[in-house]
This record gives C-alpha cells, structure tokens and sequence, in this order.
C-alpha cells in the first residue's frame, strides 16, 4: 500500500467521522480555496497547500514521497528520535520496517496543532452554545496555545526520521475524530443512567480494559458513582484542551456530563463552579482507540503488518466491519 493511499484514507476517514459534520467540513475547505485565491502572488509560497485537501492541520506526511510502499508499520502515540532510533535498529536487526505512524503530531503538524482548534466551535455550537459566544471563548484560546507552540523545536524527530531515510506521518484530528463518533454514538444509543454505567461501558472497550489493568482506566474527576449521567459530551477532539471559560454555558445548555481524553486542574475548577459531572477516559488510551479505529479503515482490502510502540497497543475491530 502507498503511502499517499495510507495517507488519503485516513484524511477521508477523519472527514467522515468529524463531529461538525461533512458538510460543515467541506465548507471549510472552499473558505480556505477563496483565501487562498485572495493572497498576493509573493505569499504563496508560505501558503500550506495541502491545507486546502485535508482539513486538519495537524495531520501530516513529514517525510517521504508519497510513493513509498508500505507493508510494516512500526505505530506509536508518540514518536520523537527515541522512536525513529528505535526504527533504525530493529531495521538493522532484519526487521522489516516501512513506516513510522505517530499519532501526536511533529514538526510542521505541531507548529499547526491550534490551527484545528476552530472546529471546537462548532462542535460546542451543536450542543447548544451560541456560535458567537464559542468564538469568542475560542478564539483566546487558540491565541494562547499558538504562543505556547511558538518556542518548541518541533522538527526533531523529522529531522531523524530523513537522516535515517525512514518514512513518517503524523494522523492526529482523524483519530480524534473517530474516537469521538464511536464513544457519543455508543452513548446516545445506550443512554448510561449514572456515571457508574458509562465506566462499565468503557470499561468493555479493550482499550480502556487494558488501561485499567495498567492503573490507568477510566475515572471519575468531578460527580460521584451515583450521579446521574443525563446529557452526556464526548469531548476527545479539536487539537486541545478548548476555553476553561465555556462550562458555564455548556451546563446552561444542558449538557450534564463531559467526557474527555484529560483534564487540567484548572479546567476542572471552572468545570465543577457548573456543577458539571467529568469523567476522564484516559489519554493514552482514546488515543489507542482512536487509531485503532482509524488503522481498521486504513487497512480495509490490505495487509498492513503493525508493530506496537511508545504506549500503542493494538486492537483490531476488522471481523466488526
């Protein structure tokens, strides 16, 4: 399988999935066509064209042609220069090795993490917050973590990764995104009555039952067993950690419980002044699920052997599809 191919289909796969819905997503990107028709000549060489076919900034080939064939991926949460070291020597031991697949994003994905935190917006609009109070809450947030990004040497392990002549690429958003449709759909259908039933529902996905083998399962930040669950938000997707300042409208709106990949202190102070119930997944693995999710669509009609690393394990839903 070509890399481009791998590439694509995990591009279409994160359009499908998006919460915002496809329409909403491809209305974005012909935004994106028109500003890019209005930039100067001399600016467009800065310009991010691929932008312009895959919405999500953080979401990359960084290194490779595109035409690389691609039987062995060697799949990761995070891949840095540990990780492309580690390719190199399984590579020399005989080990056959294509691909580095990372999920947390590198180099130029990472330098454009805020960009995909727009989409929040939208995504909290759904669940009942006025858009222009989303984009204003938003908005200072992006700010914040574009400043934040600014500093970082983002190109490390990308660096390694061409030395080293190992293809690599970064599928961030797509993963989040599957992950958010399988949980709130899975929700929605079974209707959890207190938060106990929405652990016991993560708790029969492999992957949170696997976490919770590790001490790192499902918990419960903000609420008690015996909460009622009511209304619940599957919040896993859209770069970051949105606006700490949006909980009061959420609970308004009647969302009563969040569910999340994490949660800062801070977040979780603003999050119980609502008396909103928080229950955290658990990062590494919703990020397990999302690719794994994302890997099954990947691979349908091809045999693409993966070999775990950096906190990934995987679980196969093929016999599902």
């Amino acid at each position: 399988m070509k890399l481009s191919d791998i590439y694509t289909r995990a591009i279409e796969a994160g359009i499908e999935n998006d919460p915002r819905g496809k329409n909403a997503v491809l209305q974005d990107l012909d935004r994106r066509k028109k500003n890019f028709e209005e930039i100067k000549q001399e600016q467009r060489e800065f310009f991010d064209l691929e932008s312009l076919q895959n919405p999500y900034a953080d979401s990359r080939i960084l290194n490779g042609t595109g035409d690389d064939e691609i039987r062995t991926i060697l799949a990761g949460i995070d891949v840095d220069v540990g990780e492309v070291l580690l390719a190199d020597n399984l590579r020399t031991k005989g080990r056959n090795l294509d691909l580095l697949l990372s999920h947390h994003p590198s180099g130029r994905a990472l330098a454009n993490l805020y960009d995909v935190m727009q989409m929040q917006s939208d995504i909290l609009n759904i669940f009942g917050v006025p858009i222009n109070i989303a984009e204003a809450l938003m908005d200072d947030r992006i700010k914040e973590i574009e400043r934040k990004l600014m500093p970082g040497n983002h190109t490390r392990a990308v660096d390694a990764a061409r030395l080293l002549n190992i293809s690599f690429i970064c599928l961030h958003t797509p993963a989040d995104n599957m992950v958010a449709t399988y949980l709130q759909k899975i929700f929605d259908e079974k209707k959890p009555y207190f938060l106990s039933d929405i652990l016991d529902i993560l708790h029969d996905i492999p992957e949170y039952y696997s976490a919770k083998k590790d001490a790192m399962g499902p918990k419960i930040f903000l609420g008690s067993k015996n909460r009622k669950a009511g209304n619940i938000f599957v919040d896993v997707t859209g770069g970051t950690e949105g606006a700490k300042d949006i909980f009061q409208s959420l609970s308004t709106k009647g969302v009563n419980t969040i569910l999340g990949m994490h949660m800062s202190e801070e977040h979780r102070k603003e999050a119980e002044k609502s008396h909103i119930n928080v229950i955290v997944a658990g990062h590494i693995s919703s990020d397990t699920l999302g690719l794994n999710l994302l890997l099954d669509e990947i691979s349908k009609g091809n045999s693409l052997e993966i070999i775990e690393c950096s906190g990934f394990r995987r679980f196969s839903r093929m016999h599902e599809i």
